[in-house]
């Protein structure tokens, strides 16, 4: 049953003659502290906090004389007291609640400064699973709760960042604070410790080995709001998680115009790509178009890996994302701003080559410090209406996969380099995904179709009209390998990338009519692996 409201209607202006500041992030602290004293705030703090006010030369009292308690068991007991919440859960125009405050003598509590131990710093930092139990914060977020939900007589602040907002509205109303104000905070510090215990639930389930666990939650700081969604009629901003992945979420921008929502989607795909290919083995460069690639190319240069994956579709790569696996030099620099490009994002980029891209002053040049690891483990989400869909990244590497040659004929060295190369292209293509690739490259695309056959011949189309566009005789397709994302449900598909030239195949294979697709394949004399391995990417 529901606890019932008393109807006690909750006052505008508040004044704050009362702070309680106890926070792990001291930022910014000394010059709040000092801003709350000159407005005649009488300060209460703890521990560190505390210390740190008095050294700065204000007065200050320690929560102990509130509570008549001292400080216990390391710090874990010291706000924990009834003086202390009920000082921030009283509803001061209840006359029970008024009662009961001036019979304990608890003195109101109108504004908390509080933020929480640093649990998802510690927890990314590798620390043993002691350690990561004892940055549990549990004091800060019974007070943040405390107070967010009695926003109606008591201010919450959990950001910095407000501090000056704070101190700004509390001279406009001359001292107090508004009911508006106070539920903006409010809201904002719930919205923080969901985060915080989305953190820490999810280490635990992470720690523990439950792969699903009956409650999930997900928190993100807000990074930035985007100027809109995919279309210009949706809102939309960036949050991130903390996870120290390489990629946007963690990329520092060197320079161009504010990534939009699209970018942002597209370069993390581009870069996610990027990072199947190891770069002490040879350069990589990958150009995106919406999630989807449109070259992709291994070279002895990243100069020479980009001319490779643009020849594959230059049509698409204007306007495209690109990434790449090694450090931006000048001579990729220079070839890659001839072409209108959206983003650039690598591991980091020389000063030559930053120069070259700052003469395309939108041209947004992202470094990210290294690769994402295509192997390890993680979490994706996509919500649908009602609910969401969870499940673990897509890390299977084609390098560890135990092929099985079905044909009569098995693939050459230099076709098996190409099988394994364009089978790690389908793995970040839209299915239904085909890609035909020759010496290290990419030489027609096909994604997204609902038909595998559709998407065999759109490739082959996309190659001919590069080709055509190239001056070329004959496409790249004739005498490149091709990979499929999925099985071949019908011989069909297989026929036309036979047809579109291509010498042999990698597919997953599990068919019902693997043996009649296998037939098609030694009819033509064609070499086929089995990876028994989908790469479904929707």
């Amino acid at each position: 049953m529901a606890v019932a409201a008393k109807n006690i209607p909750a006052p505008d202006l508040v004044p704050v003659r009362r702070a309680l500041l106890s926070v792990f992030d001291k930022t910014g602290l000394i010059d709040f502290a000092r801003g709350l004293a000159s407005a005649g705030v009488e300060l209460v703090s703890t521990g560190g906090t505390a210390k740190a006010i008095a050294e700065a030369g204000m007065t200050v009292r320690d929560v102990s004389e509130l509570t008549g308690f001292p400080e216990i068991m390391d710090g874990r007991v010291k706000t924990l007291h009834p003086s202390v919440h009920g000082a921030l859960l009283g509803v001061r125009d209840d006359p029970e609640h008024s009662a009961a405050m001036h019979k304990y003598g608890i003195e109101p509590i109108d504004l908390v400064v509080s933020n929480l131990y640093p649990f998802e710093e510690v927890r990314r930092s590798g620390a043993d699973y002691a350690a990561i139990v004892e940055n549990i914060d549990i004091g800060g977020p019974a007070m943040i709760r405390a107070s967010a939900k009695n926003h109606a007589y008591v201010a919450i602040v959990t950001d910095p960042g407000d501090y000056a907002s704070v101190l700004n509205a509390l001279e406009m109303n001359i001292g107090s604070l508004s009911l508006d104000f106070r539920k903006k905070l409010a809201a904002k510090a719930f919205a923080r410790t969901a985060s915080y215990d989305a953190a820490i639930s999810g280490w635990f389930a992470e720690a523990l080995d439950i792969e699903h666990p009956t409650w999930r939650a997900f928190g993100g700081r807000l990074t930035e709001v985007m100027r809109y969604g995919e279309n210009p009629h949706q809102g939309a901003g960036f949050y991130v998680n903390g996870d120290k992945r390489p990629g946007v979420a963690t990329a520092r921008q060197l320079q161009g115009k504010q990534l939009s929502y699209n970018n942002i989607n597209d370069t993390d795909a581009a870069f996610e790509l990027a990072g199947e290919f190891d770069p002490g083995h040879s350069a990589a460069v990958a150009i995106i178009k919406h999630a989807n690639p449109c070259g992709v190319a291994e070279g002895a240069s990243l100069k020479a890996a980009y001319a490779k994956a643009l020849a594959c579709d230059p049509v698409s790569a204007f306007g495209g994302i690109v990434a790449l696996n090694r450090t931006l030099d000048a001579e990729a620099a220079e070839e890659i701003v001839k072409t209108f490009t959206e983003v650039i994002i690598a591991p980091g980029a020389t000063d030559e080559a930053a120069a070259i891209v700052a003469a395309k002053k939108n041209l947004r040049l992202l470094v990210t410090g290294g690769l994402p690891d295509p192997r390890s483990p993680g979490t994706t989400v996509k919500s649908v209406a009602g609910g969401m869909l969870v499940q673990g990244r897509d890390n299977a590497v084609v390098d560890e996969l135990e092929l099985k040659v079905v044909t009569k004929r098995a693939p050459t060295p230099a076709e098996m380099a190409d099988l394994k190369f364009a089978f790690r292209v389908a793995k970040h293509v839209k299915s239904n995904a085909i890609v035909y690739a020759q010496d290290g490259a990419t030489v027609g695309i096909g994604a997204g179709q609902m038909s595998r056959v559709d998407s065999s011949r759109i490739a082959a189309r996309k190659a001919l009209d590069a080709a055509e566009a190239a001056g070329m005789a004959e496409p790249l397709t004739k005498g490149s390998v091709v990979a499929s994302d999925a099985f071949f449900p019908f011989a069909d598909g297989l026929l036309s990338a036979i047809e579109a030239g291509a010498t042999a195949v990698i597919q997953p294979g599990g068919s019902m009519r693997d043996d009649d697709v296998i037939a098609a394949a030694d009819k033509h004399g064609i070499a086929m692996v089995f990876t028994g391995v989908r790469h479904f990417r929707h």
